[in-house]
């Protein structure tokens, strides 16, 4: 039978196929997206440090990075940082201005018209009145003033309960800020920040008077 017989002992043996490598591409692209930017910048650095969580550890890892800058470079990195603040941006807030509550309580001061807000334009001028040589003008000058602080200090203390109403409602857990979100520590904050011209408050406000906060 013809599949018994040997096989003649000349017929090549069967070579194994090799499968050609393929060469990269010619444009020198790699078989895997580009990363980004920044996230090359990100691995390069390493890990980001937490923002600070006091005053004092914020002063002091400012320090260590002016020590290693340049001048120039402190000057550019300061203005960065003040727009960056100014703009809101959490990393860059004081402690005391950090969270949810406290973004919250800025907006609500910030689209409200705050007797507060008249009390240093007062200030200045009875100032300015006092060195007006007449009797009269001198003597209700001060009056005008201690009116003025009486007044805010009423509207303060109403607006200051007004907002502890509106957070526990809306911030019934508080944030992760670590700031207190209870008591008169948030009046206070709201006080300060209405006694300031609208255009000195840091940060920046972003609603506009007579704005509907929520």
């Amino acid at each position: 039978m013809s599949f018994l017989r040997r096989k003649p002992a000349d017929e090549p043996a069967a070579e194994p196929v090799v499968e050609p490598t393929p060469e990269p591409p010619a444009d020198g692209k790699k078989g895997r997206p580009t990363p980004k930017r920044r996230e090359a910048e990100g691995r390069t650095r390493g890990p980001v440090a937490p923002p600070p969580k006091t005053q004092r550890e914020a002063m002091k890892r400012s320090k260590e990075q002016r020590s290693s800058m340049s001048k120039d470079e402190r000057r550019a990195a300061a203005r960065t940082n003040r727009e960056r603040m100014m703009a809101g941006d959490e990393r860059y807030l004081l402690p005391r201005d950090r969270g949810k509550v406290r973004a919250y309580v800025r907006d609500l001061v910030d689209a409200r018209r705050n007797v507060a807000g008249i009390l240093l334009p007062i200030a200045v001028l009875s100032f300015v009145i006092l060195l007006v040589p007449v009797q009269l003008i001198q003597a209700y000058g001060p009056l005008v003033l201690l009116v003025a602080i009486a007044a805010a200090v009423i509207d303060s203390i109403i607006f200051g309960r007004q907002i502890s109403k509106k957070v526990a409602a809306k911030f019934p857990q508080g944030d992760s800020s670590g700031q207190s979100t209870k008591g008169y520590s948030l009046g206070f904050y709201a006080f300060n920040r209405a006694c300031l011209i609208r255009r000195w408050r840091a940060p920046r406000p972003r609603v506009e008077t007579g704005q509907q906060i929520d």
